[in-house]
Parts: structure tokens; C-alpha cells; sequence
């Protein structure tokens, strides 16, 4: 589908324009983290140790007395880190696997399957932690271990098009006139499944985001004093009574990451479907 029909379509869907503006909006926040942050994210000050918002803190400090608005800013870089990083590494294993079994079929489509299935027969997060549990906690491991465990259905997705793609007379005509079996799939094959990989890279972003928290939530993920929204959260979860804000800012912070990620994947969604467009 022709670039400026996407964008046509996606400019008239309100929710999709909110989706991007939040996303957007979360990527400039973390690129200009250094010259946005009012104060040092990493060295506290235990004698302004949870202080409440006001003009020293716009956010208020946490335990240590580190400015909670500075440590959500650089937190933004990690998360949208993690949901780029582990999303393209789960594109890669996804896509090749999945173009390989749905061209060749046989034992090699059943061979790739099975074993995606046992990937998706376990639920993501205990996954997630039984690996990241079985390594040294750092931010590659996250990176690797988030993208690993989302091919799955990245690859089940890519191998449905395909599927449907390889009968056509195009690709019978150019398997009869001698192409290569690399030359039909990068030509023939792969531009047919990047707009659902497109749509479903984008939706997993907010898991990806989730799954990060979720991790330095229960100390597997980014390590200490790396700020991290997760890790926030937790550090602020037996201080909701008398300090909220130290739980309550990165909470709010992970949902609209997450809402800005799954509201533009729905619209890419929507906006790529040959059927019609965006409402």
C-alpha cells in the first residue's frame, strides 16, 4: 500500500493521532532526559529523602532523595529501549523462521512450529523470569530474553501470509523460470508480511515495555541505580501511605507508554488493512 494513503488514513483516526502523539511525545522526553532533568537521577540526598512535590521536586524525591521526575525521564530511555531492542530482535528470529517454514513446509514447517509452540504453551512472564533467572540480571539479558521469548508468535504470524502468498501465480511463475528459493523469498514473499510485522512490532512494544517492568519490578531486570520504572515502583510499594507519588509517577508513566504504543498499533493496524481505513 502506497506510503501516503497510510499516513492519509492514519492521520484521520483521532486515536491513532493520540497513540503517536504519546509516542512521539515518551521518545523526546528520553532523547532530551539530560537536558530536561532537574537533577541527578543516580546520587540521592538522604536529607531531602521523600520530599513531597513542590517546587525543589516537581515530582518529589524518593527514599534516597533522588528527584523522582529526573529518575522517570531516564527511565523513559531505558523503556523505549527495551520495546525497540527486544522488538527487532524478535522481528528477526520471527520473520526468518517464519518465511522458512511457510516456503518449505514439511518436516522444516513442522520442525519450527512445534518448537513455537512449546514457546507459547508457557505463559510469557513465568517464562520471562525462569530465564532471566537462570543468568546474571543486566540490560542486554532483558533485551535478549524479552525478544527471544516474543518470536513465537512474531514467526506463527509471518508463516500464516506466507502460507497464503506461495500459491499465487506470481510465485509459481517465478519458481518455473528458475529463481532461487533466496531470490523468491526476499523478492516475492517478504514484502507481503512486513505490514502485519509492522502492526504486530508495534503492539508488542507495550508488552515488551510491561515485561521490563515487570522484571525490575521483582529485581531481574535493570540493576540498581539504573532507573527504571519498574524498579520504582517497587522501591516506592511499602511507602504508599505516606509517599505516593515515589510508586504512583512511574505507575502512570508505564500505562501511558503502553496506551500510546497499543492505541498507534491499532491505528497502523487499521490503516494498512487493503479492506478499508481508519475511521
Amino acid at each position: 500500500m502506497p506510503a501516503p494513503l497510510v499516513w492519509t488514513r492514519l492521520a484521520r483516526d483521532r486515536w491513532a493521532r493520540l497513540g503517536l502523539a504519546i509516542v512521539v511525545g515518551l521518545a523526546v522526553l528520553a532523547v532530551c532526559a539530560p537536558l530536561l532533568a532537574p537533577g541527578d537521577p543516580f546520587r540521592g540526598d538522604l536529607g531531602a529523602s521523600l520530599r513531597a512535590p513542590s517546587g525543589a521536586f516537581l515530582l518529589g524525591s524518593d527514599a534516597q532523595g533522588r528527584d523522582v521526575l529526573s529518575r522517570v525521564l531516564y527511565g523513559a530511555r531505558l523503556s523505549l529501549a527495551v520495546g525497540l531492542i527486544s522488538q527487532g530482535i524478535a522481528m528477526a528470529l520471527g520473520v526468518t523462521l517464519g518465511l522458512i517454514a511457510g516456503y518449505y513446509g514439511r518436516w522444516v514447517e513442522g520442525f519450527i512450529m512445534r518448537i513455537a509452540d512449546v514457546t507459547l504453551a508457557f505463559p510469557s512472564l513465568l517464562l520471562l523470569i525462569a530465564i532471566a533467572a537462570a543468568v546474571k540480571p543486566s540490560l542486554p539479558v532483558v533485551f535478549v530474553v524479552i525478544g527471544v521469548v516474543g518470536w513465537a508468535g512474531m514467526a506463527r504470524l509471518v508463516r500464516g501470509q506466507v502460507l497464503v502468498v506461495r500459491g499465487l501465480e506470481y510465485v509459481q511463475a517465478a519458481r518455473a523460470l528458475g529463481a532461487s528459493d533466496m531470490r523468491i523469498i526476499a523478492r516475492h514473499l517478504l514484502p507481503n508480511v512486513v505490514a502485519p510485522v509492522i502492526v504486530a512490532a508495534t503492539l508488542g512494544i507495550g508488552g515488551a515495555i510491561m515485561a521490563e517492568a515487570a522484571l525490575s519490578f521483582i529485581g531481574l531486570g535493570a540493576q540498581p541505580p539504573t532507573p527504571s520504572w519498574g524498579a520504582m515502583v517497587a522501591e516506592g510499594r511499602d511507602l504508599l501511605r505516606v509517599a505516593p507519588w515515589v510508586s504512583l509517577v512511574p505507575g502512570l508513566a508505564i500505562g501511558l507508554a503502553v496506551l500510546g504504543a497499543n492505541l498507534l498499533g491499532d491505528g497502523l493496524r487499521d490503516a494498512l488493512d487493503v479492506r478499508g481505513g481508519a475511521a
